[in-house]
């Protein structure tokens, strides 16, 4: 049974959702986000124990101060993990929660039993031109002032042209309960951030997902990280743009599954 539940960590209230019986896997959601995108894998309870996270300033946690950036969010989930005592977990990130998986996984190695990138990027700065990212960040933080503005033409980039209606009427529900300061400091520890000399460094086991139609981080991107990590595998979902997870749930979570149960019978 699920539930939804809170820790102190730090100077902050981190909310998260715990279900299921098995080896702790932490699931890492992206922006304009929180641990409800999550549910589509909810069957993977069966043999796995899920701790889906609110990240700091999204859903039910509170807001981190403006100085937050990618290192802090790592160091924010190092230390749910540690209150928890769920020992050394799978992390399943996807989007910016697959670039903090990346830096977790830098700051704390003892702590991640593998990795699962989903629609990754190694940072904005780390994964696309200055340009683009400029263009991204001055985009979403003037269209934080008005929900309205943000979800025109974002939701439907993130899914393939002929997704479910419901799944983009989903994804602007989330939208509505972003938090405005919690979405600028995250916007910017994404623009800030740039990972590519970790990735070498990796050595848990990575499974690299990505969907075919992803306009957000297109291919090049995800192949880039997947060569640099040493022993990674990169899949490809047909048919699905960045919210792969939610698109093409049956497919996301076959290659999750079969992935860690590798992972837990080395």
């Amino acid at each position: 049974m699920s539930r939804l539940a809170s820790a102190q960590v730090g100077a902050l209230r981190i909310a998260y959702e715990r279900v299921g019986e098995g080896p702790a896997t932490v699931l890492v959601h992206g922006g304009f986000a929180d641990h409800r995108v999550w549910a589509p894998q909810h069957e993977l309870a069966d043999e796995l124990t899920l701790v889906s996270w609110d990240a700091p300033g999204c859903g039910a946690s509170s807001d981190p101060p403006d100085s937050f950036r990618m290192e802090e969010y790592a160091a924010a989930l190092a230390g749910l993990v540690g209150t928890l005592r769920l020992g050394r977990v799978h992390v399943v990130g996807h989007s910016f929660g697959a670039a903090l998986a990346l830096a977790f996984a830098g700051r704390a190695p003892a702590l991640v039993r593998s990795l699962v990138l989903a629609s990754p990027y190694a940072g904005w700065a780390g994964s696309l031109p200055p340009e683009l990212v400029a263009e991204r960040l001055e985009g979403a933080l003037r269209a934080l002032d008005d929900p309205a503005a943000l979800a025109e033409g974002f939701v439907e980039s993130l899914f393939a042209a002929d997704v479910d209606p419901a799944l983009l009427a989903h994804a602007r529900l989330m939208l509505e309960d972003v938090h405005p300061v919690g979405a600028r400091t995250m916007l910017r520890a994404m623009a800030q951030c740039d990972l590519r000399e970790a990735l070498g460094a990796i050595r848990a086991p990575t499974l690299v997902l990505h969907g075919s139609e992803d306009v957000r981080a297109p291919y090049d991107v995800a192949w880039r990280i997947h060569e640099a990590i040493p022993g990674s595998t990169l899949s490809v979902l047909d048919g699905v743009g960045h919210e792969c997870n939610a698109e093409a749930p049956a497919a996301f979570n076959a290659a999750v599954r079969s992935f860690l149960r590798g992972v837990d019978e080395r």
